[in-house]
């Protein structure tokens, strides 16, 4: 039987994968050449086998992987409604810098539980290639045209500052993944761990972003 923290982390990981799925096969008609097509639906395929893999997880440990899921459906919803991307480019920054940021929040909250659904966070959030190639036609596109470096920092911006406030929405809303952070919900050092975390967060973003040469 999963643990309710357990059932709670996998259960946004899940559907955070499955919509990871529909996104990148939707960012699939934006792309230029067959070539990207090609790459874009591997990486979508990779994300539904990810989702398949913590539902799997889920199921047997008696957890019902769709009732796990249902409580992050609404925010997650809302942040990818929020942030639609525009075009080609504002889709793969999407991928590279919000999939970073996410992968980043989930690791830091699976340390602090069991070995093997640690071990399962980490494999699942495995980069399956999409950060090199985002990072490789992010930088063709700017040497190109240096003028969309402006509009992309602008975005990543934007994306970071959405990300932090879902992240806190996840974190804190949820009575088991808010014990995470602290052995009681009412313990003070709660809001000075989510803080570390916010910061950490912050720093990768930072680095992700001067990899392409964009100011964060």
């Amino acid at each position: 039987m999963s643990t309710p923290a357990v059932k709670d982390l996998l259960g946004v990981l899940a559907y955070g994968e499955l919509v990871a799925f529909e996104r990148i096969a939707a960012d699939a008609s934006m792309a230029p050449t067959l070539a990207d097509k090609t790459a874009l639906a591997a990486m979508a395929d990779a994300e539904f086998r990810h989702y398949q893999q913590v539902s799997a997880y889920l199921s047997a440990r008696g957890t019902d992987p769709i009732e796990a899921m249902e409580p992050f459906v609404e925010v997650l919803n809302n942040f990818h409604d929020n942030l639609a991307p525009r075009d080609w480019l504002e889709g793969l920054l999407k991928a590279y810098v919000g999939d970073g940021i996410a992968a980043d929040f989930y690791r830091e909250i699976s340390v602090h539980l069991d070995e093997s659904t640690s071990q399962l966070v980490n494999d699942v959030l495995a980069d399956v290639g999409q950060s090199e190639f985002a990072v490789a036609r992010l930088r063709e596109a700017i040497e190109l045209d240096p003028k969309v470096a402006g509009r992309l920092a602008l975005w990543g911006r934007r994306m970071m500052g959405e990300m932090i406030s879902q992240a806190s929405i996840v974190a804190t809303s949820r009575p088991a993944l808010q014990q995470l952070f602290a052995h009681a919900a009412t313990n003070p050092e709660a809001v000075t761990q989510l803080s570390g975390l916010v910061n950490r967060l912050t720093v990768a973003h930072s680095r992700r972003m001067d990899a392409l040469g964009l100011a964060s």
